[in-house]
């Protein structure tokens, strides 16, 4: 069962940094729902694009899949035969829970896409041939001088005709567009009933380890990687996806 956030609801002595361990796992799919703006859209059309891209007889990886949540959309709507599709966490409380909700899925809904969930570093994965990569809020936690070994691995993986899905938080270079993007979605947070001291002390641990990029950045770092075409397909304030073709 996932309880409500409110893991920084109390003032804390210190604000450590941010972990993905049981407590946020208990929480998370009630955190991401209140804290990230479009994030049911980006999700239900992961699945979307995912069934438009997949090719028949292929794997298919959501790498940083943390509980799950691409993994169920792209099952939900996957019509390509043979396809499989690997999830992949460095944080055990998530894949633990992620396994936990395939399992319901697979309960409720017969003949779905078969989804392995693997606990381990995607950065030390040796992807096979691909189809389809979704990386679904994760690549803004590696350390920004490995991000373009790893994306270039991917592109590597992929199969003619593959794409990535790379959904991230942006920064933005003029001062102005970030001060009212980030204005923007404390309202967000607001609206969804946290107070400020829970959105100051959880932008306190997160900062450290959650380093952005302006879209920009990732759009020419996609081309040095070797990707043919990169381009948003969708924002919400300072949230966004890409669609990056082999």
């Amino acid at each position: 069962m996932t309880d409500v956030d409110k893991l920084f609801a109390a003032p804390l002595p210190q604000v450590s940094d941010f972990v993905f361990d049981h407590n946020v796992a208990r929480v998370f799919p009630d955190m991401i729902k209140r804290s990230i703006p479009g994030y049911p859209t980006i999700v239900e059309n992961i699945g979307v694009i995912a069934a438009q891209y997949a090719q028949p007889n292929t794997l298919i990886y959501d790498l940083g899949c943390s509980l799950g949540a691409a993994t169920q959309s792209m099952r939900r709507h996957l019509r390509s035969e043979g396809c499989r599709i690997i999830a992949v966490d460095n944080a055990e409380a998530m894949t633990q829970r992620c396994q936990e909700y395939l399992s319901a899925q697979d309960s409720m809904i017969e003949e779905l896409v078969p989804a392995s969930v693997v606990h381990g570093d995607i950065l030390e994965l040796e992807l096979q041939p691909c189809s389809v990569v979704v990386m679904n809020f994760t690549l803004q936690f590696i350390a920004p001088e490995r991000r373009l070994k790893l994306l270039s691995s991917i592109r590597q993986a992929l199969l003619p005709g593959g794409v990535l899905i790379l959904s991230e938080k942006f920064r933005f270079t003029e001062p102005a567009v970030q001060h009212h993007l980030e204005q923007v979605h404390w309202a967000f947070k607001r609206a969804n009933g946290y107070s400020d001291l829970e959105i100051a002390q959880k932008r306190s641990a997160i900062e450290n380890i959650m380093l952005l990029d302006t879209p920009q950045a990732h759009l020419e770092r996609l081309q040095a990687a070797g990707f043919s075409q990169a381009y948003n397909w969708f924002q919400c304030f300072n949230f966004g996806s890409i669609m990056a073709h082999a």
